[in-house]
């Protein structure tokens, strides 16, 4: 059911603000996790983790989830729909890994904030990881970005029956 032209805007409005949101929250974590990975100063570093931690928590991951909803909310009521072009279903299949994956590597942050010496021998794959994770989501975020921005054409099986139906004569 298409949405009405003010609340439209108020949900694009939303979408764009939360997924670019997002994608800022990712590149302040990934500065944070480089500092932690990259400082001398145990001290330092264990308030670096801290912080990321923090900030996953309330930002990264709200911001992730409100970006997801604000998504199917907009394909769903635009006729651009969920499963009738190719970019909004490839956003979706970007955001939802993508979301899982964050929920999944909060784990590591947590075991860096909570740590005594994050600078541990035993715990430096963990703070690569944390660099690892926050350029590989950069990089989905980015993608993601370009999709919506470029909107490449191609609709789906779907869509293309759905487009057909729409003109075809009453019988």
């Amino acid at each position: 059911m298409p949405m009405p032209p003010r609340l439209r805007k108020t949900a694009l409005t939303a979408h764009v603000t939360t997924s670019l949101g997002w994608l800022g929250a990712v590149a302040a974590f990934l500065a944070m996790a480089v500092a932690g990975l990259t400082t001398d100063d145990a001290e330092r570093a264990h308030a670096l983790y801290l912080a990321a931690d923090l900030v996953t928590w309330t930002i990264i991951v709200p911001l992730a989830l409100a970006s997801f909803t604000t998504g199917l909310i907009q394909s769903l009521g635009t006729p651009w729909g969920l499963l009738r072009h190719y970019w909004v279903l490839a956003k979706l299949i970007l955001t939802i890994p993508a979301t899982a994956v964050l929920l999944l590597h909060t784990r590591p942050i947590g075991v860096l904030a909570t740590s005594s010496d994050a600078h541990a021998g035993d715990l430096h794959g963990l703070r690569i990881q944390l660099v690892a994770d926050a350029v590989a989501a950069i990089v989905v975020l980015l993608a993601a970005t370009v999709l919506a921005v470029f909107k490449p054409r191609g609709t789906t099986g779907y869509g293309q029956r759905r487009a057909q139906q729409a003109t075809a004569p009453p019988p």
